[in-house]
């Protein structure tokens, strides 16, 4: 229920109206604007973007152009957050392959590289 409040503060869904023991009632148009919501949100969109889509539902003859292009920045944010996880994973496996997982009476490499931004070998 805080969920639902939160949109309802965020201007994302309409106050639905009370009944006179002022509980809310949704009806069929909120229900759907509440799966619309949770799936774009399921699809990693900010709340900004799902704003504008909301919007967009209201002229949807000349949506398309729009809905496309915060579609596509959607795929632009994941594909930039893609690349920077294989840059992380890299970096990790580069780390512990350093590593042969004994003492030695060296210091460990994992801990030394992650005390030390400097070892890494590239931006991450």
């Amino acid at each position: 229920m805080t969920t639902i409040r939160f949109y309802e503060g965020r201007g994302l869904l309409p106050d639905p109206g009370r009944t006179g023991g002022g509980q809310r009632r949704y009806g069929d148009a909120e229900l759907d604007r509440l799966s619309f919501i949770a799936h774009a949100r399921q699809l990693g969109f900010n709340l900004d973007a799902i704003a504008e889509l909301i919007a967009l539902q209201e002229t949807p003859q000349t949506a398309h152009g729009d809905a496309q292009r915060i579609a596509k920045d959607r795929i632009s944010d994941i594909r930039d957050r893609i690349e920077r996880l294989r840059r992380l994973e890299m970096e990790l496996m580069r780390v512990v392959n350093a590593c042969d997982g004994r003492s030695d009476g060296q210091p460990c490499r994992v801990l030394h590289a992650l005390a030390d931004h400097q070892t890494c070998e590239g931006e991450h």
